[in-house]
C-alpha cells in the first residue's frame, strides 16, 4: 500500500483541488438563487420599507458569502449567460482640434484633419501618426508648422518634438479617461462582473453580463462626463440631519411593532462602547495607524457628559449594543469620527450622535462596500431627503481607502456633504499632470487653469481657506484637498496621494475637463438570457456527445485501458474549469469548443501510448516493461504534438480578441493539463490497477504478469 501512496495522491490530490476551486462557482449559484427567491418576496411586500428590510435581511445574512462566492467562481461569457457587448472608439481626430488654437485654425488645418478622419477608417495605426503624416503631405509644402496651430505649455521646450509628444500623451490620457468614466458609470449602475479593456490604439470593449435595456445603457455610455469642483461640508448641520433620520427611522420602526413612542425623543448620551455597521473598520483602523491618544478618548468623552437618564445604563454589553443598533438605524451604517484641535494637531476619534449636544467642527464619514446600497436607497427616500439640506448632495468616493485596501482587504469608502451647487466646472482646466514633489519625492498632480478659471479659482481658494474642496466626475469624489492658501495664477498643486497610481488616476480624471474627446460606439448586440441559455445547453449538449463517444470508442477499442483514458479525460475537463476559475477566466462558447478539443487531444496521447503498449506485449515483454517502454516511446510524439498546438493557441491568446482568445485559453490549460493526465495520472491508474488484478487489457487478449509488479 505505502508504495502506491504516491500514485494515489497523483490522483486524488488534483481532484481535491478541483473540487475546492469549483466549490465558489456551485455556492453562488445556490446562493444567486435564494437572492432571486428574496427579490421575488420583496416585490410582493406591501411597501418599500418592507421590502428593503427583506432584502437587507438577506444581505445580512448572505451577502458575505455571495460576495465571496461571485469573486471567486467561474464566470460564464455574454454568449452563455446573455448581456450586452459594445465596442466604443474615441474620437482623436476631435481631440486634435479641441488641442489646437481655435483663432489659429485654418482651412489648410481642417484639410488635414478631414484627411486624417477618412483615413483612420482603414487603418488601426494610431490616429495621431496619421495626422503627423497627412500634415507633413499638406500643411508643411504651404509653409505651415506644428507650432502654427498648438501651444507647447513649457517656454524652456519651445518645439515640434514637444507638440508631438504632447499630442501622443493627449491621445493616451484621453483612453484613460474614457476607460475611468465609463468603469465609474457601469459600476454605479449594478452591472456585476463587467469585463472593460483596451483593444488597439483608440478602442474600448465592454461586456456587460446580465444588461438588456439597450437605451438604457447606450444614454449612460453617450453622456458627456461631467467635472466640477464642490465645497466640502462635512459639518454639525449635516451630522444633526442624519440624527434626525435616525430618530425618524427608529419611530417607524417602533410604530410597525405597535409600540407607542413619547413625541419627543429624549437625546440621551452615546453608549460607553459606540457600535457601528463598520465596526471592523475601526479595528483595522486601531491596527494600522494606533494614532488615538489617551488624552483624545477623555476629550471625546467630555464633549459627550454622562447623562443620568441614560437608557443603555445597567444594561450588559450585548443588550446595549442591540440596543443602540436599534436607536440608530441610519448612522450604525457607516462610521462618523470628529476633528478636535487645529493644525498638525488635530486627532481622529470616533464620536457618537448625541442629539443637541453635537459640537462645531469638522467630520469624516466612512462606509463599508456591503452597506453602500441600503445606504444609497435610505437617502433616495422622499421622506428621508427632507431631513437633509437643501442645498447639500452626498457624494461617495470614486475608490475604496488603498491603504486599508492593501493592508486589511476592507474597501472602505469615505463620503462626503457637498454643497449643491458647484463652484467651478471641468471645462476650465487646460491641463494636468502627475509628477512627484522633488523636496519630499511624494506624489502630487499639478493642475492648470484658463484665465477665467483662474480668476474664479483665485477667489474661491480665497474665501475657503482651511476648508475642502471636492473634485467630482460624475458624481463621484476623486479627490477632496484642503485649500492652505489663495491660489492665483491658475497653477495649483494636488498633494496628499497615496501613490504614483491614485496621482495618474487623478490625472486622468482632471482632463476629463481638460481634453474633449467624445466617444463613439461603433458596434454594439444584445445577446438575451434565453439566447443565452440556448447557448448553454447547446455547448453542454455537444460536451456531453463528444464525450459519450470518446468514452465508447476508448472503452470498445482499449477495453479496460480505455477506462483509465476515459477517467483521465475527465479529470482534465475538472482540472481546466477549476483553473479557469482560479486565473479569474471567463468560459464561452468558443471556451466550450476547446474543451472538446481538449478532450481529442487528450485520448489522442492515450493512444500513442496503447499503441506502443501493445506493440511492445506483441513483441513478448512483460507487462512491466510493456508499460514502461510505452510511455517512455510515445513521450516524444506526445510533446511534439501537444507543443506545437501549445504555440499555436499562444499566437491566438496574444493576437486574438473576444471569443478566439476563450478559446486560445481553454486550449492553453488543455494542453498542459492533457500532458499532466494523458501522461502521468494515466500511468499511476494503469499500475494501481495492474498491481491489485495482476493484468490489464489494452484492446487483446489479457496476458498474465511474467514478472512482479
Amino acid at each position: 500500500m505505502k508504495k502506491n501512496l504516491g500514485k494515489i495522491a497523483l490522483v486524488v490530490v488534483p481532484l481535491v483541488f478541483a473540487v475546492i476551486l469549483l466549490y465558489p462557482t456551485y455556492k453562488a449559484s445556490q446562493l444567486e438563487k435564494k437572492e432571486k427567491e428574496a427579490f421575488a418576496e420583496a416585490a410582493k411586500a406591501n411597501n418599500s420599507e418592507d421590502s428593503l428590510a427583506i432584502m437587507d435581511n438577506f444581505y445580512k445574512v448572505y451577502g458575505e458569502a455571495l460576495a465571496s462566492a461571485k469573486r471567486n467562481r467561474l464566470k460564464l461569457g455574454l454568449d452563455l449567460r446573455g448581456g450586452m457587448y459594445v465596442t466604443l472608439e474615441v474620437d482623436i481626430a476631435r481631440l486634435i482640434v479641441e488641442s489646437a488654437q481655435s483663432e489659429a485654425i485654418d482651412d489648410i488645418f481642417n484639410e488635414v484633419v478631414q484627411k486624417t478622419i477618412s483615413d483612420q477608417k482603414n487603418s488601426d495605426a494610431p490616429v495621431i501618426d496619421i495626422f503627423l503624416k497627412n500634415f507633413d503631405a499638406i500643411a508643411r509644402p504651404k509653409g505651415k508648422t506644428l507650432l502654427n496651430y498648438f501651444e507647447t505649455h513649457d517656454f524652456r521646450d519651445v518645439s515640434e518634438d514637444a507638440i508631438i509628444k504632447r499630442l501622443h500623451s493627449n491621445a493616451d490620457q484621453a483612453i484613460d479617461q474614457a476607460q475611468e468614466v465609463i468603469r465609474q458609470r457601469i459600476d454605479q449602475y449594478g452591472v456585476s462582473e463587467p469585463n472593460i479593456q483596451k483593444s488597439g490604439a483608440r478602442r474600448i470593449v465592454l461586456e456587460l453580463p446580465g444588461v438588456q435595456n439597450r437605451d438604457e445603457m447606450m444614454s449612460l455610455l453617450q453622456t458627456t462626463a461631467r467635472l466640477e469642483f464642490h465645497l466640502v461640508r462635512n459639518n454639525e448641520t449635516i451630522v444633526r440631519a442624519f440624527s434626525r433620520i435616525d430618530k425618524y427611522l427608529h419611530e417607524q420602526n417602533k410604530r410597525k411593532q405597535g409600540i407607542e413612542i413619547a413625541e419627543e425623543v429624549q437625546n440621551d448620551t452615546t453608549v460607553t462602547e459606540t457600535v457601528t455597521a463598520t465596526e471592523t473598520v475601526e479595528t483595522a483602523e486601531a491596527n494600522i495607524d494606533n494614532t488615538v491618544e489617551n488624552d483624545t478618548v477623555n476629550q471625546t468623552a467630555e464633549a459627550g457628559k454622562p447623562n443620568p437618564n441614560n437608557p443603555y445604563e445597567g444594561l450588559s454589553d450585548e443588550e446595549a449594543r442591540k440596543r443602540y443598533l436599534e436607536d440608530h438605524p441610519f448612522t450604525t451604517l457607516f462610521s462618523t469620527f470628529y476633528y478636535q484641535g487645529t493644525g498638525d494637531h488635530q486627532q481622529l476619534v470616533n464620536f457618537g450622535y448625541i442629539g443637541d449636544e453635537i459640537p462645531e467642527g469638522n467630520y469624516m464619514f466612512r462606509i463599508d462596500k456591503d452597506s453602500i446600497v441600503k445606504f444609497n436607497l435610505l437617502l433616495q427616500r422622499p421622506d428621508i431627503k427632507v431631513f437633509l439640506p437643501i442645498d447639500l448632495i452626498i457624494a461617495i468616493d470614486a475608490k475604496p481607502d488603498q491603504r486599508l485596501l492593501r493592508q486589511a482587504n476592507v474597501e472602505i469608502f469615505d463620503f462626503y456633504a457637498l454643497k449643491r451647487e458647484p463652484e467651478l466646472t471641468g471645462d476650465v482646466i487646460v491641463d494636468a499632470r502627475a509628477t512627484f514633489d522633488p523636496t519630499t519625492n511624494a506624489p502630487v498632480v499639478s493642475m492648470q487653469m484658463n484665465s477665467d478659471g483662474a480668476e474664479s479659482w483665485a477667489r474661491i481658494t480665497g474665501a475657503n481657506v482651511g476648508k475642502r474642496i471636492a473634485i467630482v466626475l460624475d458624481d463621484r469624489v476623486y479627490s477632496a484637498p484642503n485649500v492652505i492658501n489663495k491660489i492665483s495664477g491658475g497653477n495649483s498643486q494636488i498633494t496628499g496621494m497615496a501613490n504614483a497610481e491614485e496621482a495618474h488616476l487623478l490625472e486622468i480624471v482632471l482632463k476629463a475637463g481638460a481634453l474633449k474627446a467624445p466617444i463613439q460606439i461603433i458596434e454594439e448586440r444584445v445577446v438575451g438570457p434565453s439566447l443565452g441559455q440556448d447557448s448553454i445547453d447547446s455547448g453542454v449538449m455537444a460536451s456531453l456527445a463528444a464525450a459519450l463517444l470518446v468514452v465508447l470508442f476508448m472503452l470498445l477499442y482499449y477495453s479496460s485501458a480505455g477506462a483509465v483514458a476515459d477517467i483521465a479525460v475527465l479529470i482534465n475537463v475538472t482540472l481546466i474549469l477549476a483553473v479557469l476559475a482560479a486565473l479569474g477566466g471567463t468560459l464561452t462558447l468558443p471556451g466550450i469548443a476547446g474543451i472538446i478539443l481538449t478532450m481529442g487531444m487528450a485520448v489522442d496521447a492515450n493512444v500513442l501510448i496503447f499503441e506502443r503498449i501493445r506493440e511492445e506485449l506483441a513483441r513478448g515483454r512483460s507487462m512491466r516493461a510493456a508499460i514502461d517502454d510505452g510511455f517512455a516511446k510515445a513521450m516524444r510524439a506526445i510533446i511534439d504534438t501537444n507543443l506545437t498546438t501549445f504555440i499555436v493557441a499562444v499566437i491566438l491568446y496574444y493576437f486574438g480578441t473576444g471569443p478566439i482568445q476563450g478559446f486560445a485559453l481553454t486550449l492553453l490549460i488543455g494542453v498542459l493539463g492533457t500532458l499532466f493526465t494523458g501522461v502521468f495520472v494515466s500511468k499511476a491508474l494503469i499500475e494501481l490497477f495492474v498491481s491489485k488484478t495482476g493484468s490489464m487489457s489494452f484492446g487483446q487478449p489479457k496476458i498474465k504478469l511474467s514478472t512482479n509488479i
